[in-house]
């Protein structure tokens, strides 16, 4: 049954996507009569290696592409999603993220098949309502696993920055103190010290040199991100550029400021440490003690009683 299901399955969607049956976008039709110059030579980029979604794409193009486009509009919150992916500076768009998801879907969908076909195999009978649910999950939690991933690396990114902004506020306080302007400064700590508060500097730089003014790639900088400690960097930094303030005192206090709130982090991690490993010495080993105090007594009753 399960086999002539698949098999059913690959029949309509061989149908349903071959080209006489597929729908063209007028995107597809308009590409051909807009491009006004030639594709340039691979030659002149860089040699990239192929990953896991650029196969998948050219292998199963218009599946992912559809099943991209029915995802978000299910799941929704394109701007929670691009916000996430900026902050994590990630080239990344929505569409890609989203077919990304569409993968781990299908292979979140493909590993319940098999642990549904080997459980099956081993009870030696096949419970439709447990198989469908089982796939259901599996292809639900690798859509929403993605996304998820996403969170934990954006978290982790964020932790990155605050670990390494003590040390770049200081350096640029002592740069701005021995007489470099803020633009010199931060160009001169971007090239010195390395890190991904640098990279996003080093980022704003390139952009300050582009043409964009440099107080409005700061604010694109602290837009991008929800650190309420960067944000107040950048804010001193746009002021000490706008109004030619002092700048140095601040950046030291700033950089003291988030000391102090990474040492209170700690010690609240340190206290949620402290009651999660209450758990193994309440649940296991409190329990062997007391069996081994109480045993002897036992078979001394027991012995007693017979």
């Amino acid at each position: 049954m399960l086999l002539g299901l698949a098999a059913a399955t690959g029949v309509l969607l061989v149908v349903a996507f071959s080209p006489p049956f597929r729908q063209v976008r007028l995107v597809d039709r308009l590409a051909p009569y807009v491009h006004d110059s030639p594709a340039p030579s691979r030659l002149l980029g860089t040699a990239t290696q192929p990953g896991m979604l650029t196969a998948a794409r050219r292998v199963f193009g218009p599946v992912l592409v559809d099943g991209a486009r029915h995802v978000d509009r299910l799941l929704g919150g394109r701007v929670a999603v691009r916000r996430r992916l900026d902050a994590l500076g990630s080239d990344t768009t929505v569409e890609d993220l989203r077919v990304e998801q569409v993968v781990w879907g299908g292979l979140g969908l493909l590993g319940a098949a098999v642990v549904a076909a080997v459980g099956s195999a081993v009870a030696g009978s096949v419970n439709v309502l447990s198989v469908v649910l089982l796939c259901v999950g599996g292809l639900v939690g690798g859509v929403l696993g993605r996304d998820w991933w996403l969170t934990q690396q954006v978290q982790r990114r964020e932790e990155l920055l605050l670990a390494e902004f003590p040390v770049v506020a200081e350096l640029l306080a002592l740069a701005v103190t021995a007489g470099e302007s803020p633009t010199a400064a931060i160009a001169r700590v971007t090239r010195l010290s390395g890190g991904e508060l640098a990279r996003e500097l080093n980022a704003t730089l390139g952009r300050a040199r582009a043409g964009v003014p440099l107080v409005e790639a700061l604010q694109q900088l602290a837009d991008r991100t929800s650190l309420d400690a960067l944000a107040r960097f950048v804010d001193g930094l746009v002021v000490a550029i706008e109004r030619g303030t002092p700048l140095a005192e601040v950046l030291r206090a700033q950089a003291a400021d988030v000391r102090e709130a990474g040492k209170r982090q700690l010690l609240e991690a340190g206290g949620r440490k402290e009651i999660q490993m209450m758990v193994p010495v309440v649940f296991l080993v409190l329990p062997v003690t007391v069996l081994f105090a109480l045993f002897p007594g036992l078979i001394s009753i027991v012995s007693l009683a017979q």
